[in-house]
């Protein structure tokens, strides 16, 4: 036995989506046997901007580092913190 959908809301605003969307579930709307598995390879996690304090002649030593390695100091700094935390 098949579920009926209902059909899709119509919205004034986005305000208003938004309201109902909160109160309404939407599974009601979906097929879940249509669904087709989607892969995103460009899909880049969040980023949120830090700010770092390091003495002067360790950046510089990371600038060395990265330059020899041809990645910017920053990308170098972020994939030693992402090995020392995977190996937590």
């Amino acid at each position: 036995m098949t579920k009926a959908r209902k059909a899709p809301a119509k919205f004034t605003s986005e305000a208003d989506e938004r309201a109902h969307w909160e109160r309404d579930d939407s599974t009601a709307h979906l097929d879940w046997r249509r669904a087709e598995q989607v892969r995103l390879p460009n899909l880049q996690p969040s980023t949120t901007a830090i700010s770092l304090r390091l003495p002067m002649s360790l950046l510089e030593q990371i600038k060395i580092a990265a330059h020899k390695r041809d990645v910017p100091y920053q990308s170098l700094i972020k994939m030693w913190l992402a090995e020392k935390v995977a190996g937590l």
